[in-house]
């Protein structure tokens, strides 16, 4: 299997979703109001959310804090909606650890600022 097409239907169905929502509320807002209604078109479209799951850091053995990552869909994508005037290396240095500590395979960046909605896959390495 291709990494780069990893949940392709599923990543479409995001994207689409993400698009709607800028369509709607046009650029220039607060990232958490993208974040809470891509929430809502995603349930819409049938999708299963998990909004700000916390997941415990450990480091040798000892609790060193949470990672909370801002949307899991269908259990198997992070969407991470953003507001910046590009992606960056720590944009997508953050999808890798969230990645990494998720165990999940794929995260989509997502970037509001602009009247065209801006994504970037970000695909765990096995």
């Amino acid at each position: 299997m291709n990494n780069n097409l990893i949940h392709e239907e599923l990543s479409r169905s995001i994207i689409g979703a993400s698009m709607a929502v800028l369509n709607e509320l046009k650029p220039g807002l607060h990232e958490k109001l993208y974040e809470n209604a891509l929430v809502i078109e995603l349930l819409e479209r049938g999708h299963e959310i998990e909004q700000q799951k916390e997941f415990p850091v450990h480091y040798k053995g000892h609790f060193i804090g949470k990672l909370v990552p801002d949307l899991i869909v269908d259990r198997k994508v992070i969407a991470d909606p953003k507001v910046v005037t590009g992606f960056n290396d720590n944009h997508i240095a953050q999808m890798i650890g969230y990645l990494a500590k998720t165990d999940l395979k794929l995260a989509l960046l997502l970037n509001f600022k602009h009247a065209k909605l801006n994504w970037k896959r970000i695909v765990r390495e096995l």
